[in-house]
This record gives structure tokens, sequence and C-alpha cells, in this order.
């Protein structure tokens, strides 16, 4: 049929097989709104961590304090005193520590170990506690343990 009309036309689409998916601006929009939510929330989440590792430093601190204060009750000195003499004590993000151990006095310490490194915590006879150095972004107290990014307890 070589001279069959031209006026043939494909049928026009009405809209009833209209392909289904996202345009690359509606992925894109989708794809910034994640990194934001993820830049607010990861820095927040290793905070979380940070402090968590923290109350368990402080915590087996104040333990091996009562220990060390329990064989002074009894003893009437520090030397020797479970926590002390044979200090194995260690935790993930932790090593424990006695010093200036005499009849009167001891310092325990904390010090802090890969994600933990840079903190250093302390506590003493008279109970005094404080923080001389801390982890990066973090501030130092030497008048208690430090609980928040700014040195506060």
């Amino acid at each position: 049929m070589p001279n069959a009309p031209l006026s043939y036309l494909p049928p026009t689409n009405t809209g009833s097989s209209r392909q289904a998916g996202f345009s690359l601006i509606e992925l894109m929009v989708v794809v910034a709104i994640i990194a934001i939510l993820a830049a607010i929330a990861i820095p927040g989440y290793q905070d979380y961590i940070v402090r968590s590792r923290l109350t368990e430093a402080t915590s087996l601190l104040a333990a091996k304090r009562v220990q060390v204060e329990q064989f002074y009750d009894n003893n009437r000195t520090y030397v020797n005193a479970p926590g002390c003499a044979d200090d194995a004590t260690s935790s993930k993000s932790f090593t424990f520590s006695c010093a200036n151990v005499a009849a009167n006095t001891y310092r325990l310490e904390a010090t802090g170990k890969s994600t933990m490194s840079g903190f250093t915590l302390r506590i003493d006879q008279d109970n005094n506690r404080s923080t001389p150095s801390a982890g990066s972004g973090w501030s130092a107290n030497n008048n208690c343990w430090v609980t928040k990014k700014d040195g506060s307890c």
C-alpha cells in the first residue's frame, strides 16, 4: 500500500496506563530531609553515649570508695584497702586506679580509654570529686564530676 493516506495517528494516552514512581526531585528532597535529621540526631546520640559512660565511671568510683571506707572503719588505715592494694578494676571505657595511699589519704581515679580517651575523674578520702581533664569538646571541672559538655555537674 504505497499510496496509503498519511492521516494515521497512533492512539493517544488517556492516563489509565500512567507509570508509577518517584521523580528525581522528590527523591532528592527526601535525601535532604534525612541528611538534616541525621546531622541533628547523630551528635546528640554521641553525647548521650558519653554521658552514659561517665555514669558508669562515677558509679564504679563510688562503689570502690565504699569498699575503701569500710576497710578504713575496720582498720583505721587506707593502706592495703581493697580497691587500692589489689586494684585490677577496669571497664570497657575506663581504667581505675588508686593513688596517694597512706594511713589517712587516698585518691581513686578513673582514666578514660578508647572512645573516652581524655577523661579523668577523681574522688578522695574527703569525698572531693573532680574532673581534671575531659574529652574533646567537653569542659573539665575541678569541683565535681562533669555530666554535661559545658563542664557542669
